[in-house]
């Protein structure tokens, strides 16, 4: 991962077609690299969640040039690495992987901003009054796999609060519930930071499996939510 940290903090630094076309093998040799971890990822997560056992990298890997026909942001690549294992709809490819609604089991590689994530990003309106709706009904589950030690030593008490929360309880829910900002959030993620070190480690890939089983309690929590409530549209 070391070479894969060391390019992408070059290509942050020189973003330009010129640049990249000059190191495109550097480019090529990274790519393959990442490749052989997600599919290794894959199949470690895969021993303790069958469901992602048919999965691909290229079912859970972004390309590496950027849509800029509608940004301000004219930079023509991400100057990040994603692999997004997560579960779809049986017999609809395109709501697998990076294109699946629901929890997954997210490794970010960007110099200084390496992570791992899991839950449900950004849900639509109906999937995020679901949400909302199994949360309330079923709080005390979500206690208990919040009071987990591993649970404890990665993520924290609460959800991911970054991507925005109510200022109140949503209407249609009770403002005295226990535990008011559970519903206040927009979307049900949980993170923990990783280093670059850590990162480059030798057994980064021990590490990283070891996180993403703790946080597989609260993605099937979530993840019940589309058997019981139906299917959902898949991200874009």
């Amino acid at each position: 991962m070391k070479e894969i940290l060391d390019f992408l903090r070059e290509l942050a630094a020189n973003n330009n077609r010129e640049w990249f076309a000059e190191h495109k093998e550097w480019y090529q040799r990274c790519y393959a690299r990442y490749v052989d971890f997600s599919a290794a990822y894959i199949q470690r997560l895969a021993e303790f969640d069958p469901a992602l056992a048919a999965l691909q990298p290229k079912d859970c890997i972004w390309r590496i040039y950027r849509d800029v026909r509608f940004s301000h942001d004219k930079r023509p690549y991400k100057e990040w690495f994603g692999v997004f294992p997560a579960a779809g709809v049986p017999g609809q490819p395109r709501t697998w992987g990076k294109h699946s609604m629901r929890g997954g089991y997210y490794v970010h590689i960007q110099p200084g901003q390496c992570m791992f994530a899991g839950g449900i990003w950004d849900p639509g309106k109906e999937l995020l009054k679901a949400l909302r709706t199994e949360i309330e009904a079923n709080y005390e589950e979500v206690e208990q796999i919040m009071a987990a030690p591993s649970w404890q030593k990665y993520f924290g008490q609460d959800f991911d609060p970054y991507w925005g929360m109510l200022k109140k309880v949503p209407a249609g829910f009770d403002p005295e519930f226990k535990h008011p900002d559970w519903l206040k959030h927009k979307t049900y993620t949980f993170s923990t930071p990783l280093t670059d070190e850590q990162v480059s480690a030798p057994d980064f890939l021990d590490e990283i499996v070891e996180i993403a089983k703790a946080g597989k309690p609260m993605n099937d929590f979530l993840n019940y939510t589309f058997e019981e409530y139906g299917e959902f549209p898949p991200h874009c």
